[in-house]
């Protein structure tokens, strides 16, 4: 029983200072030797703790990073003009992007369709995750058109940013076509991507977007952090 308060106390007092503001949603907790020194306990007392405030959903784990404030979900609007970069800004938070894959390959069947090309024509592959306030909110995976596009790997590696690589490419504005959600849940490799546990809601994004003459540029499937996002389906300028 004495176990059980001590760990009860140390979860209610780390309660009472997330809710007081001494830790902010996004912001990461003192490690468990810092917290243990701090309360006179041992490490599993105090991973028992904050294993309660994570089944309350104040805290989350992220594997090899240590333990976060959750943050409120991000409100991501989809529309006919969808903006990574602008739709995190608008909810308030930081955007960010790390790009992990760029390679040049031929179309699968899926992907030909989608462009609408000839199965094995070439088209880049773009993956990588996206973040708010430096948390994943999202993997993703954006096929292009190579013919389209020769050189938007290069240009993608030098400004970072796929609008603005699309636009030194030629292509000024683009909109969605149609976008297509289902619900499924993470896999290990995604898992780790989006620093979820595996078998964690996922939400699935299959869209396309086209140019102004209505002609695909990009096939894109968008894996969202479930806990992480609020998705507003609905018109967009």
């Amino acid at each position: 029983m004495a176990t059980k308060a001590l760990w009860s106390s140390i979860a209610e007092t780390l309660t009472a200072e997330i809710g007081a503001g001494h830790y902010h949603p996004g912001d990461k907790l003192p490690t468990e030797a810092a917290l243990a020194a701090r309360f006179g306990v041992n490490r599993h007392t105090v991973r028992h703790a904050l294993a309660t405030l994570a089944e309350a959903g104040a805290v989350h784990a992220r594997r090899g990073a240590g333990v976060f404030v959750t943050a409120r979900p991000t409100d991501y609007r989809l529309g006919r003009r969808v903006r990574f970069h602008q739709n995190v800004l608008a909810a308030g938070q930081t955007p960010s992007r790390r790009i992990s894959r760029v390679e040049t390959r031929p179309a699968d069947a899926e992907e030909a369709r989608g462009l609408r090309l000839r199965q094995g024509e070439a088209v880049h592959v773009v993956e990588g995750v996206s973040l708010a306030d430096n948390q994943p909110l999202a993997a993703f995976r954006s096929i292009f058109p190579a013919a389209r596009f020769p050189d938007l790997p290069e240009v993608l590696r030098a400004v970072g940013s796929i609008t603005e690589a699309l636009r030194a490419c030629g292509l000024a504005d683009y909109t969605r076509l149609e976008t297509r959600l289902t619900a499924q849940v993470s896999d290990p490799v995604l898992a780790v991507a989006l620093q979820v546990k595996a078998g964690a809601a996922v939400l699935r994004s299959v869209a396309v977007n086209v140019d102004g003459a209505g002609v695909p540029v990009e096939l894109g499937t968008t894996w969202f952090a479930g806990d992480r996002v609020t998705l507003t389906v609905g018109d967009q300028a």
